[in-house]
C-alpha cells in the first residue's frame, strides 16, 4: 500500500476521533491531508523509500490565529496519534508530516504565504517547488483556505507565463539535442555530448509537463510522474533511452533519430494547442513563434531562453 493511503487510514481510523474528542473547538479550523516534500506525497514511494526520512503520520495545516491559541495542544494530540518511531533523517529533509502554519507551508515553496501573486513569481519559482506545494491529498478543510491556495497553484499559472516557459524549453531542446549533441561528438567531446543529451532530456520533460499544464516534480521523479500524463507521457521510455542507451556508432544514429521523433511530437502538440503556426522540423523557430503569441509586453520582451 502506498504511504499516502496508510496515512489516510491512520487519520480515519485513529486521528479523526482523537481530534474530535480532544480538540472539538478547533477541529473545524484544521486542514488535514498529506502534501509537500517527499516521494510519498506524490504517491511515488516504495519499500526503498522507507529506509530514510520515514515515520507514520499526516499533515495538519492551521492558520496563525489557531496556532497561537492551540498550536502546542494540537501538536501534542498529533504526537499521540502518530507516535515517534522513525528512520534516520537527512539534514536536508523537511518532512511533510506534522503540524504546520498554512503561511509557513506555502512560503517554503513559493516565497509567499500562498500561491504566487505576480507573473514574476510564477515565472521564477522552480517547477518542483510548485509541484511539492500542490501534490498529495487533502481530506478535510472546512475553512477552505489551504485548499484555495492549493487550487490556484495547481491551475492558476498565467497562460503568458506558460507560453514563455514553453518557448524557453523549445530553444533549449533545439540547441542541446538537435544541434549540440552531434556537434560535440564531431569535436570528440563525448562528455559534452552526454551533457547535451541530459540538457535535452531535462528540457523535454519540462516541456511535456507544461503542455499538460502540470508542474514537473524534482528531477528524480520526473519520469515517474510522466506515467500519468495524458499528452506525450508515452515519450518517457524514449527519453530514458537517450540517457541509458549504448553510445556506440549505431547507438548514436539511433539517438539522433529519437531526438528528432521527440521534437516532431512536441511540435505536433504545440500546434494542437495553437502555440505555433509555422512549419519547421527545428524547434528554435517555433520558440519565437510562441513568443509572438504572448500578450503581456513585459513577458514578451524577455530573452527567449529566460523562464
Amino acid at each position: 500500500m502506498a504511504f499516502i493511503e496508510e496515512a489516510k487510514r491512520l487519520y480515519e481510523d485513529t486521528g479523526r476521533e482523537l481530534i474530535h474528542s480532544m480538540l472539538p473547538e478547533f477541529e473545524d479550523l484544521m486542514a488535514i491531508g498529506l502534501a509537500g516534500h517527499g516521494s510519498e506525497c506524490f504517491g511515488f514511494d516504495d519499500e526503498v523509500s522507507r529506509d530514510h526520512d520515514f515515520f507514520p503520520g499526516f499533515s495538519i495545516w492551521i492558520d496563525d490565529e489557531t496556532d497561537n491559541a492551540a498550536g502546542v495542544e494540537i501538536s501534542r494530540v498529533y504526537r499521540r496519534i502518530c507516535g515517534r518511531a522513525e528512520t534516520e533523517r537527512s539534514a536536508l529533509a523537511n518532512n511533510a508530516r506534522g503540524v504546520h502554519r498554512i503561511g509557513e507551508f506555502y512560503t517554503r515553496y513559493t516565497g509567499s504565504a500562498g500561491a504566487p501573486e505576480t507573473w514574476e513569481q510564477w515565472m521564477f519559482v522552480p517547477e518542483y517547488a510548485l509541484a511539492e506545494a500542490s501534490n498529495g491529498q487533502v481530506w478535510r478543510d472546512d475553512l477552505g483556505r489551504f485548499s484555495r491556495e492549493r487550487e490556484i497553484i495547481l491551475n492558476g499559472m498565467p497562460e503568458d507565463v506558460r507560453k514563455k516557459k514553453i518557448a524557453a524549453r523549445a530553444v533549449k531542446m533545439a540547441q542541446s539535442g538537435q544541434y549540440n549533441y552531434l556537434r560535440c561528438l564531431k569535436h570528440g567531446q563525448e562528455g559534452a555530448a552526454a551533457l547535451a543529451l541530459a540538457e535535452f532530456v531535462q528540457a523535454s520533460c519540462s516541456m511535456i509537463y507544461l503542455l499538460n499544464r502540470k508542474h514537473m516534480p524534482y528531477y528524480k521523479w520526473a519520469f515517474k510522474g510522466m506515467e500519468g500524463l495524458e499528452k506525450l507521457g508515452d515519450m518517457k521510455d524514449a527519453l530514458e533511452f537517450l540517457l541509458t542507451g549504448e553510445q556506440d556508432q549505431d547507438g548514436i544514429m539511433i539517438k539522433t533519430g529519437v531526438i528528432e521523433d521527440i521534437c516532431a511530437g512536441i511540435v505536433s502538440e504545440m500546434k494542437k494547442q495553437d502555440l505555433t503556426d509555422i512549419n519547421s522540423d527545428y524547434l528554435e523557430p517555433h520558440a519565437f513563434s510562441v513568443m509572438e503569441h504572448i500578450e503581456n509586453a513585459q513577458i514578451r520582451s524577455l530573452h527567449v531562453m529566460e523562464g
